[in-house]
């Protein structure tokens, strides 16, 4: 698998796009603000074809370029749960925080849905671009938070050895921490639950894409991580 990664020009928030191999089909994983240029330069880099949007949730950092990145053809992926969050991810923002892209990027803020939005569930799964996916439902961050897990690793990205499958974590757990739970939507109780019921089966084998910050494993979350520390999965 091809796995290409940048930050976002605001917040550092991950995009990923993953694929079969260049010059195939691809998938666009939380094409947040200001990534269509690098994500221009990608795809031409590697001859790929975007054929759906993956969104870990629907926090306007993970979405905002969702829509002209699928343009009228190609759909976005969400779990149900924040199906809702696409109606407008500006109106749950602080409005300080707003103002603040607005002037940083020096263009009024706006949003539009995109034409195409699948509802996904958990376990669900999914065969697109040439890969193959599991969903996973892990709320606390959102009530509509989940990971796409997928049996192999990917080729671009710098992995240890006796990693065999690839988990993209949007921001349920990180390289030494967790997602936050108190913005709207958040849920601290469901977080301990998918922290416990979602992340920790996950084999120590597991190469983790995270939403912010480096990828990291379930080998070395499960010993350093102090979030994962006394919960049995």
């Amino acid at each position: 698998m091809l796995a290409v990664a940048f930050p976002a020009a605001a917040f550092g928030t991950n995009c990923y796009v993953l694929a079969a191999g260049p010059g195939e089909e691809c998938l666009v994983v939380d094409p947040g603000i200001g990534v269509e240029e690098t994500l221009r330069a990608v795809l031409e880099e590697h001859r790929l074809r975007p054929a759906a949007v993956l969104l870990t949730h629907g926090h306007l950092d993970h979405v905002y370029s969702v829509t002209p990145v699928c343009g009228g053809t190609t759909a976005a992926y969400v779990h149900a749960d924040d199906r809702y969050r696409l109606t407008d991810p500006l109106a749950s923002m602080d409005p300080g925080t707003v103002a603040m892209l607005e002037a940083q990027f020096g263009q009024r803020a706006t949003w539009r849905e995109p034409e195409t939005v699948v509802e996904v569930a958990d376990r669900a799964r999914l065969e697109l671009a040439g890969l193959g996916l599991e969903v996973l439902h892990a709320p606390g961050h959102t009530e509509g938070s989940a990971m796409f897990a997928l049996d192999v690793v990917p080729d671009g990205l710098p992995a240890e050895e006796g990693l065999d499958r690839t988990v993209v974590s949007g921001d349920v757990l990180f390289a030494g921490s967790i997602g936050r739970t108190d913005l709207a939507g958040g849920d601290t109780a469901a977080m301990q639950r998918s922290l416990r019921d979602v992340v920790l089966p996950l084999p120590d084998s597991t190469l983790v894409l995270t939403g912010h910050g480096p990828a990291t494993t379930m080998r070395r979350e499960r010993a350093t991580n102090p979030y994962l520390r006394g919960l049995t999965a």
